[in-house]
């Protein structure tokens, strides 16, 4: 198979109608994991199978994917363990993930850096690149070398700054927008019978929604406009506030983790057992 980061290896991609292609810095190595004989991720320690370092940011990048195929390794590791291209899908949306060192020799963690090209409706992938950018804790297209990774990917730095921001701003703009819509609905169902309370506790989780997305954290704005919206279901039956451009994709993607949930194959996320911070990128504003 033709690995997609040799083909069309130069330049990034921030919002575009059909595929994002993102540079990110690697800071560490970690976490260790292996290769099955299938050319699987799985988890390390497994007698047969090789080991791969995936990185920060690909670790990153397969828990804001969230429940997805194993990855699946085009180009496996062979001397250096974080060397490799992985490619993996979840419900409409399909990643490919490389990495590469571009200074150094592939000496230190550092000296390698990771393209993500990731393929999807244009909602889903601008909410899993502000998941990445939120978990990892240091700006991803700021790099260790600039002017090697300049040379690398074929963009100036400015050029994945500007990749990344207008996709983190969308999904914030695009979530801001659903929370508005769920607040007007709000305020126009007061004064009636028998509801405040209900109405009280669906303003409490957009508020909630609201404190998670100053912190980037969108898997939590989600699950507070998901409560949100439930309370306003229940207190008037003709209630709809989900109306985003992206409304068929989202239900078509959470079907498919909801479908995924009862499978026993091993998913990406589950392979990832340690816990991820986090991380609060207000200064981004």
């Amino acid at each position: 198979m033709v690995d997609e980061a040799e083909s069309d290896p130069k330049g990034t991609i921030g919002i575009d109608p059909e595929k994002s292609i993102l540079w990110a810095q690697v800071r560490e190595g970690q976490p260790q994991m292996s290769i099955d004989i299938e050319g699987r991720l799985r988890p390390s320690g497994i007698k047969g199978n090789s080991k791969v370092y995936l990185g920060d940011v690909a670790r990153a990048a397969l828990r804001s994917l969230g429940p997805a195929d194993p990855p699946y390794f085009e180009n496996r590791p062979s001397y250096d363990e974080q060397r490799w291209t992985f490619s993996t899908t979840a419900g409409d949306v399909s990643m490919v993930v490389y990495s590469d060192s571009y200074w150094g020799f592939g000496l230190l963690p550092k000296c390698f850096l990771n393209r993500l090209e990731i393929t999807g409706p244009l909602a889903l992938r601008a909410r899993i690149v502000l998941d990445i950018s939120a978990t990892l804790g240091h700006k991803p297209w700021e790099p260790s070398w600039s002017r090697k990774f300049e040379n690398f990917t074929g963009a100036k730095v400015t050029q994945h700054r500007t990749a990344w921001q207008e996709l983190i701003h969308y999904a914030r703009d695009e979530m801001n927008e659903q929370i508005t819509i769920i607040s007007n609905k709000i305020t126009s169902l007061r004064g009636g019978e028998d509801i405040e309370l209900i109405l009280n506790e669906a303003q409490q989780n957009l508020d909630e929604a609201l404190a998670a997305l100053s912190d980037y954290n969108a898997p939590a704005v989600e699950r507070s406009l998901a409560r949100a919206t439930q309370a306003l279901v229940e207190a008037d039956p003709k209630t709809e506030v989900r109306s985003s451009e992206d409304e068929a994709d989202r239900s078509k993607f959470t079907n498919k983790i909801e479908k995924n949930k009862g499978q026993d194959e091993i998913k990406a996320s589950h392979l990832l057992d340690d816990e991820v911070p986090l991380v609060d990128m207000t200064d981004e504003e």
